[in-house]
């Protein structure tokens, strides 16, 4: 079972998780790795469930992450598709990334 390289946003302004994620998935693509996960949270007032509309901003950077890739041409093209993770690895607040495979990487060794 490959490993899951992780990147934890918890604390992160916007900006900061932005260049957070393009450097995270930049590298993750150049060391070779496919599937990656990034800890997004669930917005600092998840768990004011009684009344959703008290913050507008509820999981800003869940939902800046893929908006972010899809409008860096860079980063589009090292990514396969962005996904919700497992419960057991974040559920609702992490996304998996899966990266395309590295051509340059397989031909290093030859």
């Amino acid at each position: 079972v490959a490993e899951v390289k992780k990147l934890d946003l918890h604390g992160s302004s916007l900006n900061d998780a932005n260049q957070k994620v393009k450097e995270f998935v930049i590298g993750s693509f150049n060391q070779g790795y496919r599937k990656i996960l990034i800890i997004t949270g669930k917005g600092s007032r998840s768990k004011v469930n009684e009344d959703p509309y008290v913050s507008e901003k509820y999981g800003v950077l869940k939902n800046s992450i893929p908006e972010l890739i899809n409008n860096d041409e860079n980063l589009k093209k090292k990514i396969i598709k962005i996904s919700t993770a497992d419960n057991k690895n974040g559920g609702d607040g992490a996304i998996y990334i899966f990266l395309k495979k590295n051509k340059k990487l397989q031909n290093k060794f030859w």
